[in-house]
């Protein structure tokens, strides 16, 4: 399963956000290291079903069908927040980075109304900078990174002396934390370092390539949190300013933890990631549920057009990790696994995988005698090397499963 971590400062709205995603209870205050543990929990990436296209009616067994949306489930950890120094194991730094390089993809949870302070401590609105708080974290994870790598240097030195070439060398020091060998390829390239020897790299060349390697192996947006406060819209764009190249999409959490709970009450009827939402029930709302639903209305979903909660999640699924959804049946005929559940799974599947790689995440007996593929649309045959592309519905085809 996807793991998606949740990093940033205390105060941010972490919790906050992991508990509307997950609607989970979690410990929300506001003092610094709320969360002293990791809290793990399933969130779901959305995309549009497939089974209106072929007009079936589906029966999900390791997802969920709402409305037409498939949801399937990633798992989303609430991290411990970051300090300055944390690199150096100060405040729960080991515990975070640990856990943190463990997770395919990053959401930095940042506070765009500037109520914290450098430390994370609560702030009048405003006083802070959400800015500066986005580079105290990066350059955190940048310095791991290099501490990693200075403190292998000598291993890495040895390993190119007997012949082990350069990329895998590095790349061995950091397969813990989730790095592959096209990772470091790419992040020499970037620095100009493909030719360029081991022992050469100085301090701020290493650097550089830490803060590439950094990027690649765990791409990461910003989450501009709590963006219905007042002073958070300047904030907001100076994030998207200084950050070009990096997407930050504006949020609120907190409403979209209040819609997620009015919801599961049957008080009002909302899918995350909508744009709108409906009030089941007048009478069931106080004074302050009317306004807090009014205020959601008009001055988030109004403006933002959604909370930001579940758009972030789908970002990081499908944009930075480019993961395709695909759909593995047995019988092409009905659409169906051997039981015939109608269109039952749907596997993410990271952009290159072949149909080789989907066999082996359904069942590695199904891959060890693959044969072909069968296209669900048009009945083609599909090569094992075949790269999957979003939305595909394909049979695989075994020796193993032609004996049975």
């Amino acid at each position: 399963m996807i793991k998606i971590g949740l990093i940033g400062k205390t105060n941010t709205g972490k919790t906050t956000f992991f508990s509307s995603a997950t609607l989970l209870t979690a410990e929300i205050s506001n003092y610094p290291f709320t969360t002293k543990q990791p809290a793990i929990g399933n969130a779901h990436a959305i995309t549009l079903c497939v089974h209106k296209e072929f007009n079936l009616q589906d029966q999900p067994k390791n997802s969920r069908c709402i409305d037409g949306w498939r949801f399937i489930p990633v798992e989303l950890v609430d991290l411990p927040g970051l300090i300055k120094g944390a690199w150096e194991g100060k405040g729960l730094g080991n515990q975070f980075l640990t856990i943190a390089a463990q997770s395919d993809a990053l959401l930095h949870i940042v506070d765009a109304s500037g109520s914290i302070d450098a430390s994370g401590r609560i702030a009048e609105p405003g006083t802070g900078d959400p800015v500066a708080d986005v580079a105290d974290i990066e350059e955190e994870l940048v310095m791991w990174y290099l501490k990693l790598l200075e403190a292998n240097r000598d291993k890495i030195s040895r390993a190119i002396a007997s012949g082990i070439d350069t990329i895998p060398a590095i790349t061995e020091v950091f397969r813990g934390i989730g790095v592959r060998e096209d990772h470091v390829k790419l992040a020499l390239a970037q620095n100009n370092l493909t030719a360029a020897s081991f022992d050469d790299f100085g301090p701020q060349e290493s650097k550089d390539f830490c803060w590439s390697l950094r990027d690649i192996s765990k791409p990461t947006l910003i989450v501009a949190n709590k963006v219905d406060l007042p002073t958070a819209t300047e904030n907001f764009n100076r994030l998207r300013e200084e950050y070009k190249d990096v997407i930050v999409v504006p949020a609120s959490a907190d409403a979209e933890l209040t819609l997620r709970r009015a919801e599961s009450r049957g008080i009002i009827r909302y899918l995350p990631g909508d744009e709108r939402f409906e009030i089941s029930d007048q009478t069931k709302l106080n004074d302050k549920q009317k306004w807090a639903l009014n205020f959601i209305r008009k001055d988030i979903l109004g403006e933002y057009m959604r909370t930001g909660v579940q758009f972030a999640i789908n970002v990081a699924v499908f944009k930075l990790l480019k993961m395709n959804a695909v759909y593995p049946i047995a019988d092409i005929q009905k659409f169906s696994d051997k039981h015939g559940n109608v269109l039952p799974d749907v596997y993410l599947m990271r952009s290159g995988s072949t149909v080789e790689d989907l066999a082996r995440e359904v069942h590695s007996e199904l891959a060890k005698g693959m044969l072909y593929a069968l296209d669900g649309r048009d009945g083609l045959r599909l090569p094992t090397n075949y790269q999957l592309k979003d939305r595909d519905v394909l049979s695989i085809v075994s020796a193993r499963t032609k004996k049975k």
